[in-house]
């Protein structure tokens, strides 16, 4: 008989625990791949790839801007910044912790985060801070994997190399806001700015925003879970923005903001022939450098909340009465009304009565007997309150508009004011009321309802300076490729012809002349190796009776006159034309006129003795 084995009941329980437990493990596997795979296979699928990959945009380097003279006025200056996507950090506010001990961010510079953080699209990456040092790059390399959603970038960090000056013009680039982004939508544009931080808020930066701006490109990449980069996939260079060369002689922007100094005002100078403007000016001004990246909220309310409005663009956007500079405009609309003759005369006893209503001379004692040519030469009040008079509110608007005024003058920049010319029409509009004919005589002398933008004053002279052509102004002259350096000239607009007689511009012109060798200004242009062409204008601020007298002194700064003035030189071939304000600057040949005067020697002399020839 065959002995068969004896097996342990305890064995075969052990075994068969054993058995169940394998089968189990691997039903287990199994359930666990078929959920992966089928049941939430796609869900898993995103993740793994956007985990897997990511597009990075490159920035594309924005346009420099330069003067007419190759004065870089803005560049790029290439930089380290930190940034934070807040939607993949796990706890933003740990992160900000640690971040806050390496870059020593202040409180304001958190604030100024979250806030870009709020207004930010749901996957942008927001700027935390720019210009780290070396060695707080190296020390956020280290901790940036336990850094989710943290970036360090090397970028093009925009720079104002002269800061204050010229802000006005040159303007400055920002964060997009979601205003802004909201304006990208509406515009159907958005798609032109996906992945671009950063675009023009004011001035040139902002009307060349399209050129400046250059094309981003993109990144294709490989990333660990944690975000470090393992390899590129793909990549799209950065188309880099255009350069812009400017008109602008940025020696006498410099040299016009020095004569200002702490004083208010505007001054603009262009070529009467052309155009292309050579200065402009706006004092107070600010550093656009404190825009790029977030201007910080104390320093923003300083700027808002000053009584000097520094960034109140005034060559652009301020509307101020011209004064007695209007008394050539006037004088060439009576001649092209034929309300007056040159060779009429009045009789100026130094007041001008309407009922019995005086309208007061500036010089109390009089003028005398006063043709065309003298009332701007001496600047007679009561000769402009009797022609506004005869010639009538509506009369003054038609024969004053083909200067410009009250309009918009095409400028290539954004924002430009209108200004007012008024009329009888204009009032009816604006206030619902009948034009009084006491309200003309102020008319006449450029006070009243008269307020024109310092641009349309400069180019309304122009006007004079070339024989009665309105000329368009510009600032940008060529776009410039910087790879290539191809250079792109923009067309210029043609001049208008006014059609006024030219014997009625060239006795206007001749008058403007005797103003600096007889007249208000001749102190201040005495001994010019050139001749001057020029009008001062003092703008009042306030209304005095009939009864009361001026005085600066007992006055409020500013409640005092506004200087203005105008002039072109050379007379006999004008180069440059120009206008000025200084705000409660009093008398125009006080204040105004002396700023002209350095002006224009830099352009007639200073330029020329270093070969800068204006053509």
């Amino acid at each position: 008989m065959a002995i068969r084995p004896r097996v342990s009941t305890d064995f075969r329980v052990r075994a068969t625990v054993a058995a169940l437990a394998v089968f189990g493990f691997f039903g287990i596997l199994i359930l666990r791949f078929a959920n992966l795979q089928v049941w939430h296979h796609e869900d898993y699928a995103v993740k793994a790839e956007n985990n897997r990959v990511a597009l990075l945009p490159i920035q594309a380097p924005r346009g420099k801007i330069f003067d007419r003279y190759g004065e870089i006025l803005a560049r790029n200056d290439a930089g380290f910044s930190v940034e934070i996507e807040p939607a993949r950090a796990k706890n933003l506010d740990e992160s900000l912790a640690v971040l806050t001990d390496i870059l020593s961010l202040s409180p304001a510079e958190i604030k100024r985060f979250k806030r870009s953080a709020a207004e930010a699209r749901k996957f942008d990456s927001v700027l935390l801070k720019s210009k780290l040092t070396d060695a707080q790059v190296a020390r956020l390399v280290v901790q940036i994997d336990q850094l989710p959603g943290v970036r360090v970038l090397r970028r093009n960090l925009r720079a104002y190399p002269f800061g204050s000056s010229s802000s006005h013009l040159l303007g400055h680039i920002g964060r997009l806001s979601r205003k802004d982004q909201e304006m990208l939508e509406q515009s159907e544009r958005a798609s032109e700015y996906f992945g671009v931080t950063h675009m023009g808020k004011l001035g040139i930066e902002r009307s060349y925003e399209e050129q400046l701006r250059g094309e981003v490109g993109f990144q294709r990449i490989e990333v660990t879970a944690s975000g470090r980069t393992v390899r590129e996939l793909a990549l799209r260079p950065a188309v880099s923005g255009e350069d812009l060369l400017l008109s602008i002689d940025f020696g006498l922007q410099r040299l016009v903001e020095a004569a200002y100094g702490s004083r208010r005002g505007a001054m603009v100078a262009l070529s009467p022939k052309t155009g292309e403007v050579f200065a402009f000016v706006s004092m107070p001004n600010f550093d656009p450098n404190h825009f790029v990246d977030g201007v910080d909220s104390d320093l923003w309310n300083e700027l808002s909340n000053s009584i000097d409005k520094p960034l109140l663009n005034r060559a652009l956007r301020g509307i101020y009465p011209p004064g007695s500079t209007y008394k050539p405009f006037m004088a060439i609309a009576a001649l092209a009304s034929g309300e007056r003759r040159p060779q009429d005369t009045i009789q100026d006893p130094g007041y001008f009565m309407l009922g019995n209503h005086r309208f007061r001379d500036s010089r109390p004692e009089g003028h005398g007997t006063v043709d065309l040519k003298k009332s701007i030469v001496v600047s007679s009040d009561t000769y402009y309150y009797k022609l506004a008079v005869d010639m009538g509110v509506d009369v003054i608007h038609q024969y004053i508009s083909p200067f410009g005024f009250g309009q918009k003058t095409g400028i290539d920049l954004e924002g430009e004011a209108a200004g007012i010319l008024p009329s009888s029409e204009w009032k009816m509009k604006r206030f619902g009321k009948e034009w009084l004919t006491g309200e003309t005589p102020s008319i006449g002398i450029g006070q009243g309802y008269n307020s024109f933008t310092i641009l349309q004053l400069a180019r309304a002279t122009a006007a004079i300076a070339n024989g009665g052509k309105l000329v368009r102004p510009q600032i940008v002259r060529a776009f410039r490729n910087p790879l290539s350096g191809k250079t792109t000239e923009i067309p210029r607009a043609p001049a208008q012809e006014l059609g006024f007689n030219p014997e009625w511009v060239n006795l206007v012109k001749d008058a403007m002349v005797g103003v600096n060798i007889s007249g208000t200004s001749a102190g201040v242009f005495r001994g010019t190796p050139y001749t001057v062409a020029g009008k001062t204008g003092t703008a009042q601020v306030f209304s005095l009776g009939q009864n009361e007298k001026y005085s600066a002194g007992r006055i409020a700064e500013r409640l005092r006159d506004h200087s203005l003035y105008i002039a072109f030189a050379p007379a006999e071939d004008p180069k440059v034309a120009l206008a000025l304000v200084v705000e409660n600057g009093g008398f125009g040949a006080a204040s105004a006129a002396p700023i002209a005067r350095k002006a224009l020697d830099y352009l007639l002399i200073t330029r020329p003795a270093e070969g800068k020839v204006l053509q």
